[in-house]
């Protein structure tokens, strides 16, 4: 008599919708499990802070926590706020800046959700220190060591990870969705062409140092006269747009729409810290950011066809398997 496997639960912690929809591509390849969702959650001072309405500006709440339980409840996923529900037998995660009581003795899965933030000051002070990681922002991504596995975008990203201490045999280079087949997944539908495509950052909604002027003045610079259009982070205020306005009175701003047709039609790319240098660099755009863009180049997610989501959820079988 064949004795049928026992399915096994999954929790699959989101954050902002780029990491949610990368949880739900994983887990897209995991049907024979149970798979349940939950945004992103702290325990703790960060509880009562993001219960308090005060993180709103992180994935613990306001428009990202929004977001995901907007994907969450569209594709109709098992949701289990908090992971509270079940007995997990793996959980996977984009982000390990926090590591929820509830999981620290669960097998871990972490994916890369995309560009790490540069080691500043602040990096450095965490580090020596020993303070909360998620003060540092992405930039300790990785360095929680509360995993089983790490997945992570590129040959590049495998070689920063090691020098900045991680245990090699605890990385994977899969590839990431989201970012493993971007000149397919560009639409182009965008009624603009050739123009010079500014993406702005949120860094002052998250408390970080963003000379605003000095950089609509550089791209104005760099655009030597070309069309302009102004892409908004979606986390910025909408007022924002104003400060570009007074500075270039005929450039276009936007806000709530995909980025990606935009970069695909532009001929420039301006961003400042954003993983949508990665698109640019792959649609072959001339891109300008805040990073060297020959390191930018040897990070480069690994364009693999779309198939980073399997070699995910293979690795998440071995360890269901164990």
């Amino acid at each position: 008599m064949k004795v049928k496997k026992r399915r096994k639960k999954i929790l699959f912690i989101c954050g902002s919708l780029n990491q949610t929809t990368i949880m739900h591509r994983i887990a897209n390849h995991l049907d024979e499990h149970e798979c349940y969702f939950t945004p992103y959650y702290g325990d703790g001072i960060v509880k009562a802070l993001s219960e308090w309405g005060m993180l709103d500006f992180t994935v613990l709440g306001g428009r990202f926590r929004e977001q995901t339980e907007g994907h969450l409840h569209e594709h109709r996923l098992r949701i289990d706020y908090r992971g509270q529900q079940n007995n997990y037998d793996l959980v996977v995660t984009c982000q390990d800046l926090i590591i929820q009581r509830n999981i620290t003795k669960k097998k871990i899965v972490l994916v890369q959700e995309g560009m790490t933030d540069p080691e500043n000051i602040l990096y450095h002070l965490v580090r020596k220190l020993k303070l909360p990681r998620y003060l540092a922002s992405t930039s300790m991504t990785g360095l929680s060591h509360c995993y089983e596995r790490f997945c992570v975008a590129s040959e590049g990203y495998r070689e920063l990870f090691i020098r900045k201490g991680v245990n090699p045999k605890k990385l994977a280079v899969t590839g990431i969705p989201n970012f493993d087949d971007i000149a397919r997944g560009c639409a182009t539908d965008f009624p603009h062409k050739h123009f010079v495509l500014v993406a702005t950052s949120d860094a002052r909604e998250t408390f970080k140092l963003d000379n605003r002027r000095k950089f609509i003045r550089k791209a104005q610079l760099l655009a030597g006269g070309r069309p302009m259009i102004f892409k908004l982070h979606p986390n910025e205020r909408p007022g924002r747009a104003k400060e570009i306005s007074r500075i270039i009175p005929d450039a276009l701003v936007f806000q709530d729409c995909d980025i990606n047709p935009m970069i695909a039609n532009c001929d420039v790319l301006i961003t400042q810290y954003s993983s949508v240098a990665y698109v640019g660099l792959a649609l072959g755009k001339e891109v300008h950011s805040y990073f060297d863009r020959e390191e930018l180049k040897r990070l480069m997610p690994m364009q693999n066809g779309g198939t980073s989501a399997q070699n995910i959820a293979h690795i998440c079988r071995e360890y269901l398997a164990s």
